[in-house]
């Protein structure tokens, strides 16, 4: 019995190794170069990227629709998985530092949350670096991670799940900041 089988459709890259000696055939496969699609690009020459599947597992079958989002450095080769935990933590070095500016960035998260453009979103805003992650990396990277959890999570919260856990920390809600979004529209 086949368990461990799915439908969908996939993009192949062409691959071709030999077969050789152990070490050498393992060598030569440790060599094969990642595979990411380039979603978005920074203003820092680093790369926001996604790979699918992504290596979740829901009850021991891997999750067709997981992706996995990295922060792609060409110059250094480096992949970051960031994490919530991570960005989060960012933020209140952020608060710390400038409290209305980080109060801005997550006001700004909440309309990318809501599915605007980052890049929109940033120049509407005028907003500026200060200390720690880049604000252009910052919605840009949550941007797929929330698509990201929308995927994992279609019947649950979803994105939404992280968003409101940055409004609990910095002692903001939904509701205001639907208002907050609502006068920004009308032009009060």
């Amino acid at each position: 019995m086949i368990n461990k089988k799915f439908k969908h459709s996939v993009n192949l890259v062409p691959l071709k190794l030999d077969n050789k000696e152990q070490n050498t055939f393992r060598d030569e496969l440790l060599n094969i170069p990642y595979l990411l699609y380039e979603v978005e690009n920074l203003s820092t020459g680093e790369i926001i990227a996604i790979n699918k599947p992504g290596g979740k597992r829901n009850f021991g079958r891997l999750s067709r629709n997981d992706f996995m989002v990295f922060i792609y450095n060409p110059d250094e080769e480096s992949l970051w998985l960031i994490s919530h935990q991570e960005i989060s933590d960012d933020i209140a070095a952020k608060y710390e530092y400038d409290s209305s500016s980080a109060v801005l960035l997550i006001k700004a998260l909440y309309r990318v949350c809501c599915g605007e453009e980052p890049d929109y979103v940033i120049s509407e805003m005028c907003l500026k670096d200060s200390v720690g992650i880049n604000v252009e990396t910052i919605l840009k990277v949550y941007k797929w991670i929330w698509g990201q959890e929308d995927c994992n999570y279609p019947t649950k919260m979803g994105r939404w799940l992280s968003m409101n856990a940055l409004l609990d920390r910095f002692g903001l809600n939904a509701v205001d900041l639907e208002l907050w979004q609502r006068r920004l529209k009308d032009g009060k």
